[in-house]
């Protein structure tokens, strides 16, 4: 899949949540979503960046946005992940990748010399129009959240 890159159409997708029910991207039409990608549930740089969305998701949904995790961990994994760190935010579970390879994040990692597949941490900010607005990808974390809320918040600022 090629980088999806700014006024491409965002892939729809529907994806179990962590806690149960189904997400539909679809369904938030009409208003903005920030859908962050992550490797895994419970690793350092993957746990401070939910935390971080968590601590600013009043100020995003003040902004009018809505923050969804995606990753390949199963729900009840997002469940247990969301519930030990206090997470606000919802987590969706690509166990099928379908997410990942729609948004051209699933990609050749290496660590070490070993080569492998995984997810690559980005961010999309799609718009209310349902096209993306802003990628961000190879996501280092501290900040980023931040860097997204205003990117959010410039969206609603007059031109």
């Amino acid at each position: 899949m090629a980088e999806l890159a700014a006024g491409d159409m965002a892939p729809d997708v529907s994806l179990p949540r962590g806690g149960g029910g189904t997400f539909h991207l679809a369904d938030l039409r009409g208003r903005p979503v920030v859908l962050y990608f992550y490797p895994k549930d419970d690793t350092t740089a993957c746990t401070a960046e939910a935390i971080d969305f968590s601590a600013l998701k009043a100020e995003f949904e003040a902004a009018g946005a809505t923050v969804i995790g995606v990753s390949p961990d199963n729900p009840n994994k997002h469940a247990k992940f969301a519930s030990k760190h206090a997470l606000s935010i919802d987590l969706v579970s690509d166990e099928e990748l379908t997410a990942a390879n729609a948004y051209g994040v699933w990609v050749e990692k290496s660590l070490y010399g070993r080569k492998y597949m995984g997810v690559e941490r980005t961010t999309y900010l799609i718009g209310a129009d349902g096209r993306i607005v802003r990628a961000w990808r190879k996501v280092r974390v501290r900040g980023h959240a931040a860097e997204v809320l205003q990117a959010v918040r410039d969206l609603r600022a007059p031109s």
